[in-house]
């Protein structure tokens, strides 16, 4: 039975996923019940188990905004099984669907469209790979759903869509479904950029400032990215939602992150890791991607950590994200990795090195110690009363 509270100690530094604050002058944390219940002033022993971080950072758990699950933990692009408990290995607590598009046979009539996607919003509530929250049935936009479809599919629990793979001539035709999905409070994320497999076609900055989609889907690319100019106007002329990918263009990706230093618009980045596909699984996919921006893109590694967790869960609305009294305690443990010249996790992100995770914390329980993906961290964790090792920890 898991312990009702838990003191979380002897950390270094906390990361808060605020981009108000993204670093809290605290070094201990109460858990009570799966939430946080205190930021400082917490000592080793005043709760049932004690978690001592040993000096390392701790962070909220990553969101990976642009995932494609289908059904339970198995991918069929890759023909994988297990790769979103492999993802909570690398950091990643939460994960939310960019279109349940690679389902076998993928259903594109009306009927077929809305059944998927009300069957998988309701599978995932009841399907947590190691603990990993997953935001699944997300509608596929087609032109013959109606406005009433997404208001019957909204009352049944979808509240997520994505344009892009439909089956329209011209995307600037999905603006009627587009809009009729917002107003029933489902919110769009759109395919941006070149053509990713057979059946979608390139949606342009011209596109998407039409469109007005909630979030601009890998804007650096799915691969394939758009123009440098085009990606400037979507900066400093929309308010648009700019969702940067591990399986993008990286050029473009430090482009765009160069512009929007330089504009103020760090509010409006999200960051995903857009796999399984082409580019593979990938459990360190959005750690990889926090390490480039902050080692290329003159981001600091706090602001990028902030783009992978808080500023994802206000976009979408959801309660795990920061470290604040009250949500879900959802964390990361992380350091430098051993060999690093850095001295701790935010100097081995500056460095573009993937920090070792020492414990990964879903509502409360500890999901994973010592990551069996990352390198090791330079500081472990312990815990007491001492547990068992999560199945699957350590080192293979």
């Amino acid at each position: 039975m898991e312990p009702r509270t838990t003191a979380i100690v002897n950390i270094g530094i906390l990361l808060t996923g605020d981009l108000r604050g993204p670093i809290a002058a605290a070094d201990s944390l109460l858990v009570e019940d799966g939430r946080i219940a205190a930021i400082g002033g917490v000592a080793a022993g005043e709760a049932d188990r004690t978690i001592d971080i040993g000096g390392a950072t701790v962070g909220p758990g990553l969101i990976d905004s642009h995932c494609h699950v289908v059904l339970g933990d198995f991918t069929p692009r890759q023909n994988t099984v297990g790769f979103l408990a492999s993802y909570v290995h690398g950091g990643i607590t939460q994960a939310i669907s960019a279109g349940e598009i690679h389902t076998p046979g993928r259903p594109t009539n009306r009927e077929g469209g809305k059944a998927l996607a009300v069957a998988l919003r309701h599978c995932w509530d009841n399907y947590r790979p190691n603990g990993m929250k997953v935001h699944g049935g997300s509608v596929v936009i087609e032109p013959v759903l109606t406005a009433e479809d997404f208001q019957e599919i909204a009352a049944q629990g979808v509240w997520l869509a994505k344009f892009g793979f439909g089956q329209y001539r011209d995307p600037a035709d999905g603006l009627p479904q587009v809009r009729a999905a917002q107003a029933a409070g489902i919110k769009v994320m759109c395919h941006s950029g070149g053509a990713s497999i057979p059946g979608c076609k390139p949606i342009t900055a011209e596109h998407l400032l039409l469109l007005r989609p909630d979030v601009c889907g890998h804007v650096n690319g799915g691969p394939t990215s758009l123009d440098d100019d085009d990606l400037l106007t979507l900066i400093h002329d929309s308010d648009l939602v700019l969702q940067i990918v591990q399986a993008g263009n990286l050029r473009s990706a430090i482009h765009i992150v160069r512009a929007v230093l330089d504009s103020g618009a760090e509010h409006r980045v999200i960051l995903g890791s857009d796999t399984p596909t082409g580019t593979g699984v990938m459990p360190l996919g959005m750690l990889k991607t926090i390490a480039e921006l902050s080692s290329l893109a003159g981001v600091a590694p706090e602001t990028a950590w902030a783009w992978a967790s808080g500023v994802t869960a206000d976009v979408y609305g959801l309660e795990s994200g920061k470290i604040e009294v009250g949500r879900p305690a959802d964390l990361v443990a992380s350091d430098a990795p051993w060999g690093s010249l850095a001295g701790d996790a935010l100097g081995a992100l500056r460095r573009g090195d993937i920090p070792g995770i020492s414990a990964v914390i879903i509502d409360g329980v500890v999901r994973a110690l010592r990551s069996r993906n990352t390198p090791s961290a330079a500081r472990a964790v312990t815990v007491t009363p001492e547990i068992p090792e999560p199945p699957g920890s350590g080192h293979v």
